[in-house]
């Protein structure tokens, strides 16, 4: 049987623990991407105990194209048979301002991480997954603005990464590369992005990992689609 090997950028803490976890355990080789050596460590500590296989870890600093770039290579000659990529990493932005006291250093630090560095990312590893007729998943938000919670910085930048997404899926389908992206929604999720914010209808990173990796294994093609695990309730 062949192995199924994901990289995770983000997945030693959060979200991307939680994939990392319950897309391990049903039959993945997981890869954590990671800032941080120790954290790193310790989260793979934590999957192994799991039961978990993880091969090892890349460090990669989104902020950073020489990191990007470095880690684009090492997963390449490293996991050759690598078929899924998870661009889970991201930054919050400023979140307790309105967007006309948000600053322009925010918007370009926000957008450098949650957007050009994941393009970045992207770019070097679809030559890989058209090799192994792989996937590329986004974790993001909605494009349209909800009157409930809308940071601008944070925003701005996933709504970018929806129109990348958008756009490489049709080029993938007009051009044959057998490459499948698509973006998925987590819904509310209590995270240290959000300073572990808990209010009704939010669910843990658990209930999230297993959701995620129940779509990831389905076996359907998502190509262009944006999913959303559990859509923001609206209020009375």
């Amino acid at each position: 049987m062949k192995e199924k090997t994901a990289f995770i950028t983000g997945a030693n803490k959060g979200i991307g623990f939680g994939i990392a976890k319950h897309l391990g355990l049903s039959g993945w080789r997981i890869i954590v991407g990671a800032r941080n050596q120790e954290r790193a460590e310790k989260a793979i500590r934590e999957l192994t105990a799991l039961g978990v296989e993880v091969p090892g870890w890349v460090n990669i600093e989104l902020a950073d194209l020489t990191s990007v770039e470095k880690a684009a290579r090492e997963l390449n000659e490293q996991y050759p048979e690598l078929s899924l990529l998870i661009n889970n990493a991201g930054i919050p932005g400023d979140m307790s301002v309105d967007s006309q006291h948000t600053e322009l250093a925010d918007i370009r630090e926000t957008l450098d991480v949650n957007f050009v560095g994941t393009f970045a990312l992207t770019k070097l590893m679809i030559p890989l997954m058209a090799k192994n007729s792989g996937r590329i998943v986004n974790v993001t938000v909605p494009s349209e603005i909800s009157p409930y919670w809308h940071p601008l910085a944070y925003v701005t930048s996933k709504a970018a990464q929806n129109a990348m997404m958008g756009v490489m899926a049709m080029e993938f389908q007009q051009n044959n590369i057998p490459v499948e992206i698509f973006s998925v929604h987590p819904g509310p999720t209590t995270t240290d992005l959000n300073g572990n914010m808990s209010l009704p209808g939010f669910h843990n990173i658990d209930t999230v990992g297993q959701k995620f990796a129940e779509l990831l294994n389905d076996g359907k093609s998502h190509q262009g689609e944006f999913v959303e695990l559990y859509p923001i309730v609206k209020e009375d």
